[in-house]
């Protein structure tokens, strides 16, 4: 599993995997043709709702919940805030690529704080234990993203991928601005590496702005509003305000427009799917029961990548 973490309200930390597409991007009046064959259109809509997690924590939980266990690939979503001294103290994960300004520490002896705006990717592969801490004083928001492996990735060793604010990829055109943490928009790709094939886009729509994005048709794809209203798919539809998921049909692309008086932020992420079993448990996430029991008995034991899991604390 990859956890992904990116700063995108004051700050967000999104997590990905690996994909190559091309895209044609197409900006248009609403009287225009948009250029998809088939746009995508939400198929379910969900609001998600404050709960605590971690120590004092509080995250809106949108995929990962009762009602959206997961979209293949993607395994948990969530708006997350928290200030010192709550935080996600000490704690291990197998198999997760994870996406906030929060200071990390693992045991393998990364430690690094990202600010408002920055990204980090994180493959927890065979095993990690590590924290996320807030760096400063306030609430720290942003939100985490987790990312499912493919079982021939599992047990790859972790990895980090941090790209500071002023790095990652941007456009803007006729009130459309964009971040392109992972994928491509309006003829600009990203240079972050995902293991599994994904797009992550953070936009701001300017009143009355509107953008025609397209997505590979194969793809399964949700929106996260995060400030503001939009409409989504079709232009008769009713605006959808902030913390709701947006869960899309297939297509080869997306409209959105915003018809409101405040700027609309949202971000859209869209990814291959692995097809392949999924069991959880916590924070490990395998693809069959065994392995599930064989990774508590690794993190219990210290063995087959948590051997350093016993002695380690976070400073």
């Amino acid at each position: 599993m990859k956890l992904l973490r990116s700063t995108i309200i004051n700050h967000i930390k999104p997590q990905i995997a690996a994909f190559s597409f091309s895209s044609k991007l197409t900006m248009t009046t609403a009287s225009e043709t948009v250029g998809f064959s088939a746009p995508r259109l939400v198929t379910k809509k969900l609001l998600a709702n404050s709960q605590s997690e971690g120590d004092g924590a509080v995250v809106r939980r949108s995929i990962g919940r009762p009602e959206l266990k997961s979209l293949d690939p993607f395994l948990l979503l969530d708006e997350f805030s928290v200030s010192p001294p709550a935080g996600f103290p000490d704690h291990p994960h197998r198999d997760c690529y994870l996406h906030g300004a929060v200071t990390h520490q693992d045991f393998a002896g990364h430690k690094g704080t990202i600010k408002a705006g920055d990204v980090q990717w994180m493959t927890a592969g065979r095993g990690i234990v590590h924290s996320e801490m807030p760096a400063g004083p306030g609430a720290q928001k942003g939100l985490q993203l987790w990312v499912n492996l493919s079982s021939k990735d599992k047990m790859v060793e972790p990895k980090y991928q941090e790209l500071l604010s002023e790095d990652i990829k941007k456009a803007e055109k006729d009130g459309v601005k964009v971040k392109i943490i992972a994928g491509e928009s309006m003829g600009v790709k990203s240079s972050v590496y995902t293991k599994t094939p994904t797009m992550f886009l953070d936009f701001t729509l300017s009143p009355g702005a509107q953008m025609h994005q397209p997505i590979p048709e194969s793809w399964n794809s949700f929106v996260y509003v995060v400030d503001g209203e939009g409409v989504f798919g079709s232009t008769g539809s009713s605006p959808i305000p902030a913390h709701h998921v947006l869960v899309l049909s297939h297509g080869d692309g997306l409209s959105i427009w915003n018809h409101g008086s405040k700027p609309l932020r949202f971000v859209l992420i869209g990814g291959q799917p692995i097809n392949e079993p999924v069991v959880q448990y916590g924070p490990f996430v395998m693809n069959t029961k065994a392995e599930i029991e064989q990774a508590l008995q690794d993190y219990r034991y210290g063995k087959n990548g948590f051997e350093m899991a016993k002695h380690w604390r976070s400073q």
